[in-house]
């Protein structure tokens, strides 16, 4: 799923400050480019982390209301004195790129299956992968 938020950066010394209201999330980059990837990655981290909770992810939220919502804390730092840009997040491929840790699945096949991809020196496993990622149309990209 692809989705775009509002995200305010702002200079501050040598930083770059980043702001994502609608995930209520901070980080920092060294350049203008690396707060937006930043940012980017602190949407996709939290993102798959709430869809592993099964909590919805927030819709983006206007120019106005994030606005809004950045003015209600300005205590520390005012982010509303930095840009305010989009950033776009592709949830599954971030979820490709990220979660690759390995799981164990216990499956069934046939002895003679069996037989005959240990005579071919098949890696069942990665059969496995190519099969799922070929009937679901994903790529591990």
């Amino acid at each position: 799923m692809k989705e775009v938020y509002p995200t305010f950066i702002a200079k501050e010394g040598d930083s770059y400050l980043v702001y994502v209201p609608d995930f209520d999330i901070y980080t920092e980059g060294e350049s203008f480019a690396d707060a937006v990837e930043m940012a980017r990655d602190a949407i996709g981290l939290k993102g798959i982390s709430l869809e592993d909770d099964n909590i919805p992810l927030p819709e983006s939220s206007t120019y106005e209301a994030a606005i809004a919502k950045a003015k209600e804390d300005t205590e520390i730092f005012d982010y509303t004195t930095g840009t305010l840009t989009m950033v776009d997040i592709d949830f599954a491929a971030y979820r490709r790129k990220m979660d690759v840790k390995m799981v164990r699945r216990n499956v069934t096949i046939p002895n003679w299956l069996d037989y005959e991809a240990r005579k071919a020196s098949l890696n069942v496993s990665k059969v496995l992968q190519e099969a799922l990622m070929a009937r679901l149309g994903v790529s591990g990209k």
